[in-house]
């Protein structure tokens, strides 16, 4: 998949009515990431209860710890497809995966959506759309380099110039076992 065919499949998601992930990786990356723009930002209300900010709190939670997942199913997915590719030997490890540059374009998509609604807000003084518009294109280009980026690096893995790993986030806060918090609380 190439990186216009991926920001075109977030683009489109943003604008459609919300529904549950697809069957893709990269759909259920994309998914958890919009679900976690709504929680974040409801998590930053002031006039609510506190027990709605902590509710927001645990699914923010809940969908990072799935993102994560997600970026790492990316990860397999494709090393999986790269397995018959011989490594050549001065091949670059690339510390930054597929996944993980996939994931940081569904979070520019999210960005760039959000702006341009701030671009076409008519309740605001023109210095905020001139502001808005300027940091949108600014979104954009960075959108562009990192499309940019994460097809060359696809491209060296098929040609053995690069390779990656699966790098596992273990989210220590998410697992009862580890989270001494949690852990702590039933002794």
């Amino acid at each position: 998949m190439k990186a216009r065919e991926i920001i075109a499949l977030h683009d489109a998601a943003l604008t459609a009515a919300p529904r549950e992930p697809g069957a893709s990786a990269i759909e259920r990356n994309h998914w958890h990431n919009c679900r976690l723009w709504e929680q974040e930002d409801l998590a930053r209300r002031r006039h609510v209860p506190d027990s709605e900010i902590a509710a927001n709190k645990r699914a923010i939670d809940g969908h990072n710890q799935k993102r994560n997942d997600a970026i790492e199913r990316i990860d397999e997915e494709l090393l999986s497809g790269a397995a018959g590719v011989k490594r050549k030997p001065q091949a670059r490890l690339s510390s930054e995966t597929p996944g993980t540059m996939i994931d940081r374009l569904s979070i520019l998509a999210l960005k760039i959506h959000h702006m341009r609604l701030q671009t076409e807000r008519t309740d605001v003084d023109r210095s905020h759309i001139e502001s808005c518009q300027a940091k949108l294109a600014r979104l954009l280009e960075q959108r562009t380099d990192l499309a940019a980026c994460l097809d060359r690096l696809l491209a060296e893995v098929q040609r053995g110039e690069s390779y990656f790993k699966v790098y596992r986030q273990f989210k220590m806060y998410n697992d009862p076992k580890l989270n001494p918090a949690i852990y702590q609380e039933k002794t």
